[in-house]
């Protein structure tokens, strides 16, 4: 079999597995906003906030923590091992192809950043909480897609893996810049030392778990130990991963793990961070809050106006420009609804929420990214729905 047919195969698997984890992870936050606004939300908090772990190494974490820096983990790790599939045999390995997610996703980045920034300039806490809206979250707008778009064209999805693949890069780029604390230059050191060692193994082909496991724990326990986020762990062993098969090979290690731990990633990893993360004050009062919050209503303003207007005006661009070509059978709308999925920022930027805030404006911030996706997700879905009837209709 070649390479190409291959990647549409993982392809159509990581789709079928993004879209179940993300009805999973619609699940999760559900039970997280129903449990925080009960009246036993004393038990949800408690539970939370439980510590475990040695003290040994700052290793004594919350179960919030714990889900946050070593659940994300696994989940960065399969974005890291998806983006360097994508870019060494996927749709990103052919500059042509990969030039139009790549500007649309570029442009999902900027143009929400600038614009959280221009409506909460001067809000305490917006040195950081612009890159809130930042991030498109893979599982869900996958979700809304299949749910909800049966009947566009497969490039709609391939657009909009790739360009959620793009984002994820640059979403892990601002975590590692703007949220790394002080460095412990020793403990990188190492780390960097174990991530070389990884990549050395990977070239001598040698393949037992019960070498890479340990080498693995060991890798996220020094990067945590150096001060940066620990997730950051996960993608640099994933791009470290060989994606090329040889001969011998019925598949290459990079798919071979997508396929043992995509399912825990979207199963189980990214709906326990969300239960955690997502429990935050939705109630009257909260709610009030919120709408007069400088810095939750440019969070707001950034995911559903500045993804759509980011997405799909720097696709234009490319295109016009002759930077990037359109697929065919994908029209300027579709690639509208398509961009207004970008808004469904959730996992990663209730992330960037938590390591950028704290106390009230942590919660805000966070309910104004659960609000922003939903309106993202309600106008996509919307918007998918109307499309999949027209390119039904003229198929038929």
């Amino acid at each position: 079999m070649s390479q190409r047919p291959a990647a549409l195969s993982d392809l159509a698997r990581y789709l079928r597995t993004e879209t179940a984890g993300g009805l999973v992870l619609l699940g999760a936050t559900a039970i997280a906003l129903l449990w925080a606004n009960s009246p036993l939300s004393g038990s949800y908090a408690a539970l939370r906030d439980f510590q475990v772990g040695p003290d040994l190494l700052h290793l004594n974490l919350s179960l919030g923590s714990w889900a946050k820096d070593g659940l994300l983990a696994l989940f960065f790790f399969v974005a890291g091992l998806e983006l360097k599939r994508e870019l060494v045999v996927g749709e990103l390995s052919d500059r042509r192809a990969a030039a139009l997610p790549v500007a649309a996703a570029l442009g999902g980045m900027i143009v929400p950043a600038l614009l959280a920034l221009a409506v909460g300039g001067g809000a305490p806490g917006m040195d950081k909480a612009w890159a809130i809206p930042v991030a498109t979250d893979i599982a869900f707008a996958l979700g809304v897609l299949a749910l909800t778009g049966s009947g566009m064209p497969a490039s709609a999805r391939i657009f909009l893996l790739s360009l959620a693949v793009v984002d994820d890069l640059g979403a892990i780029l601002v975590i590692a810049l703007v949220f790394s604390s002080s460095f412990d230059f020793l403990a990188l050191a190492i780390a960097v030392l174990l991530l070389a060692l990884y990549w050395y193994l990977q070239h001598r082909r040698v393949t037992s778990a019960w070498i890479y496991v340990p080498l693995a724990v060991a890798v996220w326990v020094a990067v945590h130990t150096a001060g940066v986020h620990a997730t950051i762990a996960g993608v640099a062993l994933g791009l470290l991963t060989r994606v090329r098969r040889d001969p011998y090979e019925k598949c290459s290690p990079a798919v071979r793990l997508e396929h043992r731990l995509q399912p825990w990633s979207a199963g189980l990893a990214v709906p326990v961070f969300a239960l955690f993360a997502a429990g935050v004050p939705v109630g009257g009062n909260a709610l009030r809050a919120l709408v007069g919050d400088q810095l939750a209503i440019a969070v707001v303003v950034g995911l559903v106006v500045g993804k759509a207007v980011g997405v799909l005006g720097a696709a234009l661009l490319a295109v016009r420009l002759k930077w990037a070509q359109k697929p065919r059978d994908l029209g300027w709308r579709d690639m509208a609804a398509v961009a207004v999925l970008g808004g469904v920022g959730f996992t990663v930027s209730l992330l960037m929420a938590e390591l950028g805030l704290e106390g009230e404006a942590e919660d805000l911030a966070k309910a104004a990214v659960l609000i922003a996706s939903a309106m993202a997700s309600l106008v996509g879905a919307a918007l998918l729905l109307r499309r999949s009837r027209v390119h039904r209709t003229a198929n038929e």
